[in-house]
């Protein structure tokens, strides 16, 4: 199958999916919640959210305008659950079959929660509203997409890379815990040592070498570690996340991924349009005088 055909094909599935537009004001309020307009308003009110609250940080600029920081702060929230109160109203039943507007319902509900007396350490939660982002770009779902449909092959991974750790784990605490038992005195110990080796931070000066004046011949140990773990396992990771956005790209949205429903809606409807005056040209043709009714 070509390319085009691939493409081709990949919209009209994504075109079945597309809910069918409500008739009245529901359908109107829907219009909006679907704008590739409203998109980048909210977009805009995200990051700006995500500068307030940054500002908020700092001691000096709330001196200065923490009043109007923390204006912004409740307008934008209020945006958010009208937002999401408008979602509820248009969709309905059809709200949670779309994770997204579940994930962006939780955000909210975070932000909305009491900052004061015992729950005052929920403050610090409002920042997670930043991650309505994530949601709002289409090309950040896609990335959250792939490494969710990349678990299986991670968790794989996982328990080779900790099934690798616990044998060189209890191999360097045989080896070398009696005369260094602040790295390698315990298996805990050993293997905090051996993820300090494998992120290749420090790992020759600050305790290969020293190993190796005790016993010269540790390189054979930890050389082989480091080409299984930095260099083989967790290219694997990169192998996996690369093959599973692959994948969403091919199996999901068309290549006009960033194409709103609403644009496709408007295509699909201008086809139609022209395919009803095709047919009433060719009526109109077919009734002429003296027109060949075997044409």
């Amino acid at each position: 199958m070509t390319a085009t055909n691939k493409k081709k094909r990949s919209q009209e599935t994504y075109l079945r999916h597309i809910e069918p537009r409500q008739g009245g004001f529901l359908g109107k309020m829907q219009g909006v919640l679907e704008s590739a307009q409203f998109q980048r308003a909210i977009i805009a009110l995200i990051v700006l959210n995500a500068i307030t609250l940054g500002l908020e940080t700092s001691s000096r600029v709330m001196a200065t305008v923490g009043p109007l920081l923390l204006l912004l702060d409740r307008l934008i929230l209020g945006v958010f659950v009208a937002e999401l109160l408008a979602k509820l109203v248009v969709y309905r039943l059809r709200f949670h079959k779309d994770p997204w507007n579940l994930f962006d319902l939780g955000i909210v509900t975070i932000a909305l929660l009491p900052t004061t007396g015992g729950l005052a350490v929920l403050r610090a939660l409002r920042i997670l509203r930043v991650l309505r982002l994530v949601s709002a770009v289409p090309s950040m779902r896609r990335v959250v997409g792939a490494l969710l449909a990349a678990v299986p092959g991670i968790a794989s991974i996982l328990g080779l890379l900790s099934l690798v750790y616990y044998v060189f784990s209890v191999m360097a605490t045989k080896l070398f815990g009696a005369d260094f038992p602040e790295w390698f005195g315990t298996i805990g110990a050993s293997a905090y040592s051996l993820f300090q080796i494998m992120t290749l931070e420090s790992w020759s000066m600050g305790i290969v070498r020293p190993v190796m004046q005790t016993y010269p011949l540790a390189w054979a140990f930890f050389v082989p570690f480091i080409l299984i773990t930095s260099f083989t396992v967790l290219n694997l990771f990169i192998g996996i996340v690369v093959d599973a956005m692959q994948r969403q790209h091919e199996a999901g949205e068309p290549d006009a991924q960033e194409t709103t429903a609403e644009e496709l809606r408007s295509e699909r409807s201008e086809i139609m349009s022209e395919l009803r005056a095709l047919r009433l040209e060719v009526a109109q043709l077919g009734d002429k005088p003296g027109a060949d009714p075997r044409r």
